[in-house]
């Protein structure tokens, strides 16, 4: 018999095999990335005292009648300068780049693109 793999089976294992080297601090956190058909996701995480410094996504009021639940390239323009704006306001500097085992293109790239535009190193 056949064992079919979903995308985001493999996309998992890739994300725990570069996790497992990955960790965020309060001074260079952590910023993640999630990506689903509608919305974008991000966020700062500390992984040593567990707690997020701060998140975006495109599912936010401000965003939602913008983009109407795509997650194209202009909302993740928009999370990465909108949680950008954020970690400067909390005093970040640089973060940790975590893809979540997706391909460093087309919106991940773009998210990477406009956080490093608003002056937080990668």
């Amino acid at each position: 018999m056949i064992k079919i793999i979903s995308r985001n089976e493999l996309r998992k294992k890739r994300h725990f095999h570069t996790r497992k080297r990955m960790v965020g601090t309060s001074q260079k956190p952590r910023l993640c990335v999630y990506k689903s058909h509608k919305y974008i996701y991000a966020q700062a995480v500390d992984d040593l005292n567990g707690r997020t410094m701060a998140a975006a996504s495109s599912l936010e009021k401000e965003a939602r009648g913008v983009f109407l639940g795509h997650a194209n390239k202009a909302a993740a323009k928009w999370v990465g300068e909108r949680l950008s704006g954020r970690l400067a306001a909390g005093g970040v500097a640089s973060v940790v780049f975590d893809r979540s085992g997706y391909a460093y293109h087309g919106v991940v790239k773009e998210l990477a693109d406009a956080v490093r535009g608003q002056g937080i190193k990668l």
